[in-house]
């Protein structure tokens, strides 16, 4: 798993005066939590770019004052009018206790809808998971291959050990649906009307039912005609 080393200078001062300075100085404060103490430390914003600035899921080698942490990001604030990197937090990683992390899913394999006509739809990018640092990884497989036209692979049928999967189990991750062309070839394939099914109301009634008419309206008249 790709790791980013990033060299810190301890903070001594938290107040918002120290903090513009560091930030007139192109420094990014930023805080590691969840080991035995809170650590204060600021780096070059340029730093932070290659773990920042990408989908990828990575660890972060932190080096403070002379002492080594595994962390991975937990939050980044940006300014509302620059766009710049304001701050971020990180998660100290410990053996043995459990972290939750957003790691990608990569799809992998052809969808068998796909082959027979049908366009994949990918509904989500990560999964939300709870696991032990030993067991973080850059990305969740997920396989394709089997996914029928008209199919989901939702949330549930993701199986991965020593990985509890924190989002809702219904949700879709993946679906293939039903392009155009491929309805209107459905359509042309429908059987035709059969033969002498009765017309649509207003429709025009068939030529021998047609000449039929007249031929019934004639006899009264003949009748009439007789009589005379």
């Amino acid at each position: 798993m790709k790791t980013i080393t990033i060299e810190g200078q301890l903070r001594t001062e938290t107040g918002k005066k120290a903090t513009r300075q560091l930030r007139s100085q192109e420094q990014v404060p930023a805080v590691i939590y969840g080991g035995a103490k809170e650590i204060n430390f600021s780096a070059p914003a340029t730093s932070f770019k290659n773990l920042v600035y990408t989908p990828a899921f990575q660890i972060a080698e932190i080096n403070v004052d002379g002492q080594s942490y595994k962390c991975i990001m937990k939050d980044l604030q940006f300014d509302k009018v620059s766009d710049q990197l304001n701050h971020i937090d990180f998660l100290q990683l410990v053996e043995g206790r459990t972290v939750v992390a957003t790691i990608p899913i990569k799809f992998k394999g052809v969808p068998i809808g796909v082959k027979e006509g049908g366009q994949l739809i990918t509904k989500m990018k990560a999964l939300k998971v709870k696991t032990e640092p030993e067991y973080l990884m850059e990305n969740i497989e997920v396989d394709l291959s089997d996914l029928e036209l008209h199919g989901n692979i939702r949330v549930e049928d993701v199986m991965i050990d020593n990985y509890e999967i924190l989002n809702s189990p219904r949700i879709p991750i993946a679906s293939v649906v039903t392009t155009r062309l491929l309805r209107q070839e459905e359509s042309t394939e429908k059987p035709a009307a059969v033969a002498g099914a009765a017309p649509a109301p207003g429709a025009a009634p068939a030529a021998g039912a047609a000449a039929a008419a007249p031929a019934a309206a004639a006899k009264p008249a003949a009748a009439k005609s007789a009589k005379k």
